[in-house]
């Protein structure tokens, strides 16, 4: 777990080689990647709406073709050819960020560290290097990285050809893969550029680390449309690591997806004659027998004289190689210490200058803050003092005045008394006048009313009692 550490952190450091264009094609077909498919035609069957079909392009080329599950994180299956094996191998593996996010400017396989906080949602469709650390499984290529040259085997290492493999069923699948292709599909196969091939993954309910499913199968169908065309399909289960079935190409679609065709028009499927000569070096090659043609008895001899030099030499490589990859961790590891202090010597640096400039800025705001309040405090006080000298010459006189008012009053209404009196004589006299000839009027008025009245009921009396006489009279 701590070797993927250092090789996360470290993969910056060592990028290992240019980074290879990938592009996804949804519905067109594959694109550039046709040329993986008898026919130019890629399998059909394939509808669900999280397959995402992907041409894997290394230097601007393409090297193979896949179909991902972004529901399961593995892919479906690679489509590819075989090459010669490039005579070394090495580990860089990559991730495709337009899965994740369509909308971003990358379109080509790039390093997970170099994108960590630049691509939206990464990881939420496809498996990244965190899922397999510490899961038990190891990433396992679907497309081997052993039956590519170099350029189609530095372009196998991505995580959308990889599923997750115990170390035994990694190392048996592709031993027996490489052992199938090289020994019994491409020696049966008169034009090697006509053999074409598709390895594939069958997912499962169990997930690593509830996100990536581990197949319950692998498979893989071979096609070789040559004017002797022939077609062949072996899988290999999960729980059973040294079995390896071989059937025909329409058995094998049979236990993947309903109406899945891999390969256009069967590709020979009834040449039962040349099926028959490939499945019998397949099975040479489970019994353990080394497999070769009647006509190829030079290659077969050069071949066994290459495996005795290559035990000779095994002890001698493999001591090589340890040697190479301790130095390789070594220098890793001497790169991300030197990074590591390097980081926390910048970071208490930067840390240490700006915690001395929120102090100096602290100090500065608080220094202008009193400056800036001296005037104004002074203003205020001699404000207060002011009104305080007023309110109190205001409350002075107001005394003053309060009790210079009350003598004065007193004198002049005093004064004023005999003005008021003697002025007053005039109008009482009229007055009583006034009053006694009102008296008087009031006297006569009665009287005369009084006489009226009495007038009034004596000519009354007199017109009611006493009768009229006559004209005459």
């Amino acid at each position: 777990m701590k070797m993927w550490i250092v090789f996360l952190l470290c993969v910056s450091v060592f990028p290992g080689f240019s980074q290879g264009r990938v592009v996804g094609v949804h519905e067109t077909g594959f694109a550039e990647c046709n040329v993986f498919f008898p026919g130019k035609v890629p399998p059909e069957g394939f509808t669900e709406p999280f397959h995402v079909k992907i041409c894997q392009q290394y230097n601007k080329e393409p090297r193979f073709a896949t179909l991902y599950s972004t529901k399961d994180k593995i892919p479906l299956y690679s489509a590819f050819k075989y090459t010669k094996p490039a005579q070394n191998e090495e580990e860089n593996w990559l991730v495709e960020p337009q899965i994740d996010d369509p909308e971003n400017d990358l379109h080509e396989m790039v390093h997970e560290a170099d994108i960590v906080g630049t691509v939206a949602n990464l990881g939420a469709n496809q498996a990244l290097t965190s899922d397999y650390v510490g899961s038990g499984y190891e990433r396992g290529l679907l497309n081997p990285s052993l039956l590519n040259e170099e350029d189609f085997q530095m372009a196998t290492y991505t995580l959308t050809n990889a599923v997750p493999l115990s170390s035994s069923l990694s190392k048996s699948w592709h031993g027996d893969i490489r052992k199938v292709v090289e020994q019994a599909l491409v020696p049966h196969c008169s034009k090697k550029d006509h053999l074409y091939l598709l390895a594939g993954a069958i997912p499962s309910s169990v997930r690593v680390k509830g996100k990536v499913s581990v197949p319950e199968a692998l498979w893989l169908a071979a096609c070789c449309d040559a004017p002797e065309g022939w077609s062949l399909g072996l899988v290999k289960r999960v729980n059973d690591e040294n079995s390896l079935a071989d059937l025909t190409v329409g058995e094998l679609e049979r236990q993947l997806l309903a109406g899945v065709d891999l390969f256009k028009g069967s590709c020979g499927e009834d040449n039962q004659e040349k099926a028959e000569a490939v499945l019998q070096a397949v099975g040479q090659i489970r019994s353990g027998e080394q497999v070769g043609t009647s006509d190829d008895q030079e290659a077969k001899d050069s071949g066994f004289v290459r495996k005795v030099a290559g035990i000779i030499a095994t002890p001698f490589i493999k001591l090589l190689e340890l040697l190479i990859y301790v130095f390789v961790e070594l220098v890793k590891f001497v790169f991300y210490f030197l990074w590591f202090v390097i980081k926390r010597i910048f970071s208490t640096v930067l840390n240490g200058v700006c915690s001395l400039w929120s102090g100096v800025v602290s100090y500065l705001k608080a220094i202008s803050m009193v400056l800036i309040s001296i005037p104004y405090d002074v203003g205020r006080v001699i404000v207060n003092i002011s009104l305080g000298f007023l309110q109190i010459v205001q409350d002075v006189v107001s005394i003053t005045y309060r009790i210079l008012c009350i003598p004065v009053g007193f004198i002049l209404h005093l004064a004023a008394f005999p003005y008021h009196s003697i002025c007053a004589i005039p109008s009482v006299l009229k007055d009583m006048a006034t009053g006694i000839g009102g008296t008087f009027s009031l006297v006569i008025d009665a009287t005369a009313t009084l006489l009226h009245g009495f007038y009034y009921l004596v000519g009354h009396i007199v017109k009611r009692f006493v009768p009229k006489g006559s004209s005459d009279d």
